[in-house]
């Protein structure tokens, strides 16, 4: 099993930020992104990594930017360490496989999630007053049920340590603007929609996802990773019931080790055993060989 990348340390090159997954150096014209072993739950990163998770979900995000370009521009310069500025080529073996040059852009500051399914935060909602993030949805649905269509549910962005709170539309448009939040929610539920075909063609379920878009040039484009198991939920068609949680490929598994131990939601999380890193893993490593049709060993 490859060594875990728990921080990445480049002296030569200036770092920005830190965030749940991704550390973040400015190159001048462009960013290096970098995405490291952590791994976070209910918006708290935890004590330990999930070895060679940050080359998994790197190679699952460069997967659907490719697959989703016809929609709309994405960030990516390349993801070839060999094309990369010379600055970066001495920390090569760390940058192999999980990283990628972005261009620099303007980040939106709501997450755009589509659900497509009522799971999660939705169900809960549903439970409560029959909406998801105002909208309302039909009567009789149950846990796991697929929604009628799928929807456009936007949520806070929160720093570090915090929680995002999903929001209505009209609230999404008073943060980025009418024009912005019509247009992001319509490239959310097509890359949704594309995506979502694709997957299920594999034997995968994308029962919902976020996304981020930046600003270039006056112009919206998709950042930062995409229908990744950290920023979807991914289910085996195969063992797919309404009325019920499913089996997952994404971090459910590691949210419901969590809920199991009672754990507060608050920092500093818990350290997690060793079984349940190599199983979260395993799920993580099958999600990208189902999808790619590759037989990665990382």
């Amino acid at each position: 099993m490859t060594a875990a990348v728990t921080e990445t340390h480049f002296p030569d090159l200036k770092l920005i930020m830190r965030g749940k997954v991704r550390d973040v150096y400015d190159l001048g014209e462009s960013i290096l992104m970098v995405a490291t072993d952590r791994i976070s739950a209910f918006d708290v990163v935890l004590p330990n990594p999930v070895p060679g998770k940050g080359k998994i979900l790197n190679q699952i995000s460069l997967y659907w930017f490719d697959q989703t370009q016809s929609i709309l521009p994405n960030h990516v310069i390349t993801a070839d360490v060999k094309e990369f500025p010379a600055e970066c080529l001495k920390y090569r073996d760390v940058l192999e496989g999980r990283s990628m040059v972005v261009k620099k852009t303007k980040p939106l500051a709501i997450e755009c999630v589509v659900r497509g399914y009522l799971s999660g935060s939705g169900w809960k909602s549903y439970q409560e007053n029959g909406t998801v993030c105002g909208i309302q949805l039909p009567s009789g649905l149950v846990e796991s049920s697929k929604l009628p269509e799928a929807i456009f549910t936007p949520s806070t962005k929160a720093e570090k340590g915090e929680h995002d709170m999903n929001i209505d539309f009209e609230t999404a448009k008073g943060i980025v603007g009418s024009e912005i939040a019509e247009k992001v929610r319509d490239y959310s539920l097509a890359i949704y929609a594309k995506g979502s075909e694709i997957a299920e063609k594999k034997g995968i379920i994308i029962a919902d996802t976020k996304f981020e878009f930046g600003v270039i040039n006056n112009q919206i484009i998709l950042i930062d990773e995409v229908l990744t198991p950290d920023s979807s939920r991914f289910w085996p068609k195969e063992s797919y019931r309404e009325g019920k949680s499913q089996k997952s490929y994404d971090k459910q598994y590691l949210r419901d080790y969590l809920l199991s131990i009672a754990w507060n939601q608050t920092p500093p999380g818990p350290v997690l055993p060793d079984e349940i890193i190599e199983s979260t893993r395993n799920k993580y490593l099958e999600a990208l060989n189902q999808l790619t049709g590759s037989k990665y060993e990382i």
